[in-house]
């Protein structure tokens, strides 16, 4: 398998900016600052500079390309990440948001034209590179991050095996890889805990998380307001989708996602905020 064209279609399609948020307007998101921590964003000598200045840690989270039901766009994950790594960066301040990838482990479908995905091989080789892309620039830690969920698994997939094959090879130099699966996996069992003492009903993809999250960063313009009050989708019972269900609409949605409302988003993206830098600080102690 040749793999260079493909990983450079990759990287090339995050290069133009296609994985990358517009202006943010929401009433979550990073931090404002002016601190330079987006890689994407700063000059040679930028990063340079702030290798020297201690910021050696490189974080790369990964987004995705997939329907999400007909109120929220396709590319939430690739809207959403850009804002949530910044803000990991920021909090940490010895760290580097890198460029996010827009493709992730999926399969595209024609009843539901939304999804364009990758295989976990793919991932694999595109995670290894630009890991060791991000070790010759420098950079002393690498953090695999994921904000979707194809290429991992509860025991981390292809992140984790990524993480281990390259720390196995540069721990002996002092430098590390590690997959932080904090953001995703710890984060996201404790929230839906969070909406169940709330009083809200179960819901999965494109229900109340995914909408409520947008809704809270979004520049007006990745949600379809007119559509929440009719998003209601594969029904969710005591946990599991009720499958072959005679009032399935068949509409992209698990569970019903008609209470998704800013308010809760916000909770959802500072938990994936807090939670990484709470693992990232336990992988690479603060110096004091």
């Amino acid at each position: 398998m040749r793999f260079i064209p493909t990983l450079g279609l990759a990287i090339a399609l995050t290069a133009a900016g296609i994985c990358g948020a517009p202006a943010y307007a929401g009433i979550a998101g990073p931090p404002k600052s002016k601190e330079l921590v987006e890689f994407e964003k700063m000059t040679w000598p930028e990063v340079k500079a702030a290798l020297a200045a201690g910021k050696t840690t490189a974080l790369f989270y990964t987004g995705g390309t997939e329907q999400r039901g007909p109120q929220n766009v396709n590319g939430g994950h690739n809207l959403l990440s850009p804002l949530i790594v910044k803000a990991i960066a920021l909090k940490l301040g010895n760290a580097i948001a890198m460029p996010v990838l827009p493709f992730t482990p999926n399969e595209a479908s024609a009843e539901f034209p939304g999804t364009i995905g990758i295989t976990d091989d793919i991932l694999r080789q595109t995670l290894e590179r630009i890991s060791e892309q991000a070790i010759v620039t420098g950079f002393k830690n690498v953090v695999l991050m994921n904000d979707h969920g194809g290429g991992s698994s509860p025991h981390g997939g292809v992140y984790a095996e990524v993480a281990k094959k390259l720390n196995d090879k540069y721990s002996p130099q002092g430098i590390h890889v590690f997959y932080a699966d904090a953001p995703y996996t710890t984060a996201r069992r404790d929230y839906e805990k969070y909406l169940k003492d709330k009083g809200y009903p179960e819901s999965g993809h494109a229900g109340i998380p995914d909408t409520s999250e947008l809704l809270a960063t979004e520049d007006g313009t990745w949600v379809r307001k007119d559509k929440i009050a009719i998003a209601n989708g594969t029904p969710v019972v005591d946990g599991k989708t009720a499958k072959n269900d005679p009032n399935d609409p068949h509409n992209g949605i698990v569970g019903d996602g008609r209470r998704s409302n800013a308010e809760v988003g916000k909770v959802r993206f500072d938990m994936k905020v807090d939670y990484a830098v709470k693992q990232i600080n336990e992988f690479i102690p603060q110096k004091k």
